[in-house]
């Protein structure tokens, strides 16, 4: 039959579950087994009567699957079974813990875990403000902890951790605050002079913020306050003038106080009031004084200013209790004024007094000036301080002229004045109400020039006549000068009396220009120079030549030097057959001239002209006649083989036949002498040595001249090297290329090495004429270079030679041969060397059995290996071979062990009672040797130690105290490895058991 309605509830309980249904028609009791849920195992059985209808299981675990199977037994001994499941409520958590630890964005969340089981546990965090959903997480069933972080600084959270079961939950909650966080850039500035405003930003982290105002100098509190989050600026009112203040600022949140910044600031301080500047008894001192304000400054600087600009003076500080400062040793004549400046901290207010003046001193330096003017005097004296000047000007014993002159102006100029006249000046100085003493000084005025000055040759070569009007207004007399122009030399210097209208200089040069400088002289003035200039008459040049320079189409012209000076010669050239002309100046230091570029085989005509200045005087007529031209364009040219060399030119006129010369260069000797006629303009010349040098005329003739052009020179081409070879130079990274000698000469050698694969431009090297080898170093190991060689004779090279080569590549270096702790394996590793290679060739040597073990070839990129299946405890020894075609080189060799294998199978026994037998096993050559060691338990002393080599595999240790127990160790030992058994305990023989 069925069970009506049979159904499991908890009732919210932890422990407990209600197992009801309805009444069974026909039962006659009903039997209950509670088990875990899949464990078939009754936990808890139970009996109910015909007329129960529910049953109750307690003891429970708290969120605990549960299986019952209840029976129902009915008439003749017939039952009914039924299965239902349930599962109990979870249990909440104990110990709920939420910390800040001092963070301002973190709360850390911990518990106990509940009693019983559970799926999970879900975490809510709200903000208790705003009553918002912060977090909502689950976390595993065994998590104990959980941090939230991003949380707002200073506010109250509350957590709720509740524990699920299934559907079931229950749950346990807590309340913390964060961390308050303190405001940023707190900012304390003044107001006015009795006010300050606080500012701040980042206040949104605290619940309060609470303000404290202290005076410094007393460090009294002056005011506080307390503000909600959200304010962000206070202004204090009703302070102190000119007074430093401090604040600090904590912020709040719960039960947390965290200190903020602090900020200091000054009150704006009260300006001095009635400044005033005033003369004292003393000269050149003044006293500035003012009433003191209200409330409290650091100290009054006090600036005294100068003249109408206030450039600053004298600065001084005096106390904030001062009234009043005198200033010494000030400058006469001078306006002043002071600026008084309270300070307070950072912050200045300033009052400004009116200007009051020093007395002025009398002006230095006074000097009166002809500018070199008849009809002006410039007065200067040195500035001296004051508001202006007072001037006066008169001609010497007559009426003074008076002027006034406001500051600053050093210098007057009286204009209208009497030429040559003595003049007398007088300066004061005005300062304020006062006037100095005079200043007096005397001066002329310049004398006017002389007018219409002459200077004539009249036709003579050593004389000039100079003439001249006289001057108009006053004057005490000339002063002339005559000059050699050209070299600025004075030839005559002489005074004469206002009378004179000429005078004649002689005993001159012929030819030379002469100048004349001629001043009025009035006082210790003199007036402006006048000048003028003439030139002596030149004589005519004598010894007129003209010969032929056996330079082509040159003529060259020479004469005597000429006597007295010369401007200039000019030259005429010109021929009865030709209509051109040539005319050329030269310089008066020239005595030849060559012309250039005149016709060939023509006879020319030269007269000379000797200029000095305006005036000229020729020579008589000198002839002679040119050179003929010499052929153009010689070129000389390899010939088609080494043997020969092709020969052409250019013909440049006449009628007769060429003869071309052919020599050695280096003797210079004549080997060919060649006659051609006109019309001919190439020739191959057969028969020579390869790669030699020589050196070629061509002759040609006109009229009674012969002409040979420049020598030119040509190269045959020279044979290339034979027999070439290229062999690496181990030790160098270098290649040695070696040849044989051709036949013929040459200059030398030059090879060129590019590298295989290799975007860098060849290098190129040369070779002595006479070397038969070259070694080339630098070379990148392991590369193959392209190699070419040329022998070279002048600019030309004889045909190429091509080969290759390779060098020697680069061995490995720095080899680390290690263990990573294993008894079968090793790794070696290597620094990647220079240059190329084909492969790597690794070989791994056994030293046990002094046998190759393995060889293996890896790529040219490689740089470590490792093996792998190794004998345990043996040494091995590897070395690393770059391969580069049939070109090898090895590493040095490196060693190492693998670790041993522990012995194994330890037995011990005693023998005797003085004696105990230690045996193991082991694999063959597993180690390089055995250390036992045997210790005594009862006084835990070390007893014995013995060192065996690797096939040991047994040990007595005598001379042992009798029924004692030993505890002993067997060590295998390879190299720097061990690996040891347990330690192993065994009792020696009683005494009296050995003698039984």
């Amino acid at each position: 039959g069925t069970f009506l309605n049979l159904r499991v509830i908890n009732h919210g309980r932890s422990d407990s579950l209600l197992l009801s249904w309805e009444e069974l028609e026909g039962a006659e009791g009903y039997s209950f087994a509670l088990s875990s849920l899949g464990s078939g195992t009754p936990l808890q059985n139970g009996s109910a009567g015909p007329n129960i209808t529910s049953f109750w299981f307690h003891g429970l675990t708290p969120g605990m699957h549960y299986e019952i199977e209840m029976t129902a037994t009915l008439v003749c001994m017939e039952t009914t079974s039924q299965t239902v499941t349930a599962q109990t409520s979870p249990s909440p958590v104990h110990n709920l813990s939420l910390s800040n630890g001092g963070s301002s964005d973190m709360l850390y969340a911990s518990w106990a875990h509940a009693h019983g089981q559970r799926d999970s546990y879900h975490l809510a965090l709200y903000h208790s403000d705003s009553q918002t959903l912060m977090r909502n997480v689950s976390t595993l069933p065994n998590a104990s902890t959980f941090l939230f972080d991003g949380l707002l600084a200073g506010s109250e959270y509350a957590l709720k951790v509740s524990t699920i079961a299934g559907s079931m939950q229950a749950s346990t909650s807590i309340h913390q605050w964060t961390a308050p966080s303190v405001p940023t850039k707190l900012r304390l500035s003044p107001g006015s002079s009795t006010s300050l405003v606080a500012s701040w930003a980042g206040a949104t982290g605290a619940a309060w913020l609470h303000l404290t105002l202290h005076k410094v100098l007393t460090q009294m509190v002056t005011s506080t306050l307390s503000a909600r989050r959200g304010l962000t600026s206070y202004t204090f009112q009703h302070l102190h003038p000119g007074t430093q203040y401090w604040l600090s600022l904590s912020a709040v949140a719960g039960p947390y106080t965290v200190g903020g910044p602090n900020a200091t600031a000054w009150t704006y301080p009260l300006s001095p009031d009635n400044v005033i500047l005033s003369n004292t008894e003393e000269q050149s001192s003044l006293q500035a004084h003012w009433n003191t304000p209200a409330g409290e400054r650091d100290f009054y600087l006090v600036t005294l200013q100068e003249g109408e600009n206030s450039a600053p003076a004298r600065n001084i500080s005096v106390s904030g209790d001062s009234n009043r400062v005198t200033f010494h040793g000030l400058r006469p004549g001078k306006q002043y004024s002071v600026q008084v400046t309270a300070v307070a901290g950072p912050y200045r207010v300033s009052v400004r007094s009116t200007a009051a003046w020093t007395y002025p001193l009398a002006p230095s330096g006074v000097s009166l000036f002809s500018q070199e003017s008849p009809y002006s005097l410039l007065a200067s004296w040195d500035e001296t301080p004051g508001e202006g000047y007072v001037l006066a000007l008169s001609p010497v014993e007559q009426t003074t002229k008076n002027s006034s002159l406001v500051r600053g102006v050093t210098n007057f100029t009286y204009k209208d004045l009497c030429p040559g006249t003595l003049y007398s000046f007088e300066v004061r100085t005005i300062a304020g109400p006062y006037t100095s003493s005079p200043q007096r000084i005397t001066n002329w005025t310049y004398p006017l020039p002389l007018e219409q000055l002459i200077l004539s040759n009249h036709g003579h070569s050593t004389s000039l006549q100079a003439s001249w009007r006289p001057a108009l207004g006053g004057s005490t007399g000339y002063r002339a000068t005559l000059w050699e122009t050209k070299f600025q030399e004075q030839v005559r210097n002489m005074s004469v009396g206002i009378s004179w209208t000429n005078v004649t200089f002689e005993d001159l040069v012929p030819g030379r220009q002469y100048t004349l400088e001629m001043f009025v002289v009035a006082g210790s003035y003199r007036s402006p120079v006048r000048s003028a200039t003439d030139w002596t008459y030149p004589l005519a040049p004598t010894g007129v030549t003209l010969t032929n320079t056996r330079r082509p189409l040159g003529l060259f012209a020479f004469w005597d030097k000429a006597v007295g000076d010369v401007d200039q010669f000019h030259l005429h050239l010109y021929s009865k057959s030709h209509v051109a002309q040539r005319n050329v100046s030269v310089g008066p230091n020239t005595h030849n001239f060559t012309f250039l570029g005149l016709s060939p085989g023509i006879q020319y005509f030269l007269k000379v002209t000797i200029l000095a200045g305006p005036y000229r005087s020729s020579s008589h007529f000198a002839t002679e006649w040119t050179y003929p031209l010499s052929p153009a364009n010689v070129s000389v040219q390899p010939g088609q083989r080494p043997q020969e060399l092709h020969v052409s030119w250019v013909e440049s006129g006449g009628d007769r036949d060429h003869l071309v010369q052919l020599s050695v260069a280096d003797s210079l000797s004549i080997i060919r002498n060649v006659s051609v006629p006109r019309g001919v303009t190439k020739l191959d010349l057969a028969g020579l040595v390869p790669g030699s040098r020589y050196h070629l005329k061509i002759i040609s003739q006109a009229g009674p001249h012969r002409t040979s052009s420049q020598t030119a020179i040509g190269y045959t081409v020279p044979l290339p090297p034979l027999s070439i070879s290229a062999k690496p130079v181990r030790a160098d990274c270098a290649l040695a290329v070696h040849w044989e000698t051709p036949p013929g000469l040459r200059d030398g050698y030059l090879l060129s090495m590019h590298e295989e694969g290799s975007s860098t431009p060849a290098r190129i090297l040369e070779a002595g004429k006479d070397s038969t080898n070259v070694t080339v170093t630098q070379l990148k190991p392991g590369a193959c270079y392209l190699i070419g060689i040329w022998a070279v004779a002048g600019p030309y090279r004889s045909l190429p030679k091509n080969f290759t080569g390779c060098t020697v590549p680069a061995a490995p270096a720095n080899l680390s041969f290690t263990n990573p702790g294993s008894s079968s394996e090793l790794y070696l590793c290597w620094n990647k060397p220079p240059g190329k290679r084909d492969h790597y060739r690794v070989t791994l040597y056994s030293l046990s059995t002094q046998s190759r073990i393995q060889v293996q070839t890896l790529s040219p990129d490689s740089q470590n290996i490792t093996w792998t299946d190794l004998e345990a405890g043996t040494r091995f020894a590897v070395q690393v071979t770059a391969v580069k075609g049939l070109l090898e080189a090895s590493s040095t060799n490196v060693t190492q062990w693998t670790c041993p294998l522990a012995p194994t199978s330890l037995i011990l026994g005693s023998p005797s009672a003085s004696a105990l037998l230690v045996s193991w096993a082991a694999k063959t050559r597993g180690a390089e040797g055995y250390e036992v060691d045997i210790y005594d338990t009862t006084f835990s002393n070390h007893a014995g130690h013995m060192t065996l080599d690797g096939d040991a595999r047994s040990n007595i240790f005598r001379n042992l105290s009798p029924g004692t127990h030993y505890s002993v160790t067997v060590r295998a030992r390879a190299g720097p490895f061990h690996a040891s058994t347990p330690n192993f305990t065994h009792c020696t023989r009683e005494y009296d058991a050995f003698h039984a």
